[in-house]
């Protein structure tokens, strides 16, 4: 993927900050059961993604996933960082920041293709739509596509940052 075609995120309003983070409020009340169930149908949508994860690549059944101790840890950490994303949404620069570890590490450490990260957020917001299908308007849905848009270009502009060459 060409560095050139990676997306800019739109800014996202007072008002839209307001319904993510009241949308999430709920969300992350639940936190571990929708990051698992985000990381599987990530995993059953997109099962080259498991290639970066020893501990459960070679896991098919969704039932198996769901009850791997470090899928669970690892839905743990996503939430944990959207929750921080989510309750600094009116701060840019800690938005920026924790982005870019995360795109840092993703890089370097795991070398996770950025490509996924476009996928994880597209599933993570079809996910939550469902289970939360009462509270999806479609003024939280354009709300959170921003939000889905931000993570994935915070992200990979910490790929840029670092040279990522694939």
């Amino acid at each position: 993927m060409e560095i050139e075609r990676w997306e800019r995120s739109e800014e996202i309003s007072e008002a839209e900050k307001k319904v993510i983070q009241e949308t999430w409020s709920r969300v992350y009340a639940n936190c571990e059961d929708v990051g698992v169930s985000i990381l599987i149908r990530f995993f059953v949508n997109f099962p080259s993604a498991k290639q970066y994860f020893s501990q459960f690549k070679h896991m098919e059944d969704p039932l198996e996933m769901e009850r791997s101790l470090q899928l669970r840890k690892h839905a743990q950490r996503v939430m944990g960082a959207i929750n921080t994303v989510v309750e600094n949404l009116s701060d840019p620069e800690k938005v920026s920041s924790i982005l870019a570890l995360v795109g840092k590490a993703h890089a370097l450490k795991h070398k996770v293709e950025p490509v996924y990260f476009k996928k994880l957020t597209g599933v993570m917001l079809e996910v939550i739509a469902e289970e939360y299908a009462d509270d999806f308007t479609p003024e939280v849905h354009t709300a959170w596509t921003k939000m889905k848009t931000l993570i994935y270009t915070h992200v990979t502009a910490a790929y840029k940052e670092v040279g990522w060459a694939q």
